[in-house]
């Protein structure tokens, strides 16, 4: 019996200590291991980012265009007169020099066409000769009263028309020898030449069913041609003949922008149902790598250098019609902040508006993190980040 009260006594009196370590707890009159243990417990863990500073320089903006190579000259060699082609000289795809020959059509019908017109221009020099010997006797004896007028003015007149003839003559072989000189086709500008459309043997002939013989297309220097928008018109181009431009060529293989060249004309209208204006910059050739129709990623840039800062791509979020970033302050917590983004810069994004130089931004693991949190901040390099995600172009 007393053993049984022994243990009664004992339980109630372990119920009475929990009971009261319980209602300590709660209104928090006791500290120690089991408390702290227990907030612990109940506080979030701080969740790890990746921070950087934002980017602040001086930049000059670029603005990026896709167009096409296009050559300076371009040359649809055709026959200016007719005849049969006996010769070709160059190879498919050849480079070759202004006036280099390119094809022979058979000159012996037009050699026979120039020696003719030789021959009557010596018969007409004859003639013409002696007409003005016999106008100059005539001169002596009308003095003397000892030829008729009459006659007088027919050997002048005979004289005059003797000239002329000699003129028309001269004209005829004149036009004989361009005739002949067509029958070598030449290049009219250095440059690379296409296939021979008609080869040997072939009759060719002129006018408006004249054949193609071949294409050429200067090599050095090359245009890119492209359209910009209203905006970079405005603010970059207008006016371009009063300063320089610089502009940038990258090609569909390349990426970077190998070449830089200078905008050279820009179109007198704007194309109102696209909003842009036809530009075209012209970038030296010299080891030909260039093709007209080659696409081409223009850039092209303008303006004095400003300052500006500049944050990686991915760090900016959307927020409806907003974009934002995450901020994270002296405290280590988590700011929203509304910004305005401009263009790419070297991979980075320019803020317009909403950060300034020194801020810190959350440029990894933002999906983890909310505003106001607390956050365990790692280190990162802004640019190197940008370098290490920057996608292919």
């Amino acid at each position: 019996m007393n053993t049984n009260r022994k243990r009664l006594s004992v339980a109630l009196g372990t119920l009475f200590v929990l009971g009261a370590l319980g209602a300590a707890t709660q209104f928090g009159h006791i500290h120690g291991p089991i408390a702290d243990a227990q907030a612990d417990a109940a506080a979030p863990q701080a969740a790890e980012v990746d921070v950087a500073p934002v980017v602040a320089k001086q930049i000059t903006e670029w603005q990026s265009y896709s167009g096409r190579l296009e050559a300076i000259d371009k040359v649809d060699i055709r026959p200016l007169v007719p005849g049969k082609i006996v010769a070709v000289h160059f190879m498919d795809g050849q480079l070759v020099k202004k006036g280099q020959s390119l094809f022979t059509i058979d000159p012996r019908p037009y050699q026979a066409e120039v020696d003719r017109a030789a021959a009557q221009l010596a018969a007409a020099e004859a003639r013409a000769a002696y007409a003005s010997s016999d106008a100059a006797r005539a001169d002596r004896l009308i003095g003397s009263n000892a030829i008729a007028k009459r006659d007088y003015d027919e050997k002048q007149n005979a004289s005059r028309e003797a000239s002329a003839s000699v003129k028309a003559a001269r004209a005829a072989l004149d036009a004989a020898r361009v005739n002949l000189s067509y029958t070598d086709v030449v290049a009219p500008v250095a440059g690379r030449v296409s296939r021979a459309e008609l080869t040997v043997g072939n009759i060719v002939s002129t006018g408006a069913s004249a054949p193609l013989l071949t294409t050429l297309v200067s090599v050095s220097p090359m245009y890119a041609s492209f359209e910009v928008d209203e905006q970079t018109y405005l603010r970059y181009l207008r006016g371009t003949g009063k300063k320089e431009v610089p502009v940038e060529l990258g090609l569909a293989d390349e990426s970077a922008y190998s070449r830089t060249g200078a905008i050279v004309s820009v179109d007198n209208r704007l194309d109102v149902s696209s909003g842009t204006i036809r530009v075209r910059a012209r970038f030296d050739n010299a080891d030909g790598a260039l093709v007209p129709g080659l696409y081409a990623r223009v850039k092209v840039g303008g303006g004095q250098p400003r300052d500006a800062v500049m944050i990686y791509d991915a760090a900016v979020g959307t927020d409806q019609a907003k974009k934002f970033v995450l901020v994270v302050g002296k405290d280590n917590r988590v700011q929203y902040r509304e910004v305005k983004i401009g263009n790419l810069h070297d991979g980075l994004r320019i803020v317009e508006k909403g950060l300034q130089a020194g801020d810190q931004i959350v440029v990894g693991g933002m999906q983890r993190v909310r505003p106001n949190d607390a956050v365990k901040p790692r280190a990162v390099n802004m640019v190197d980040i940008a370098r290490v995600t920057k996608p292919a172009a």
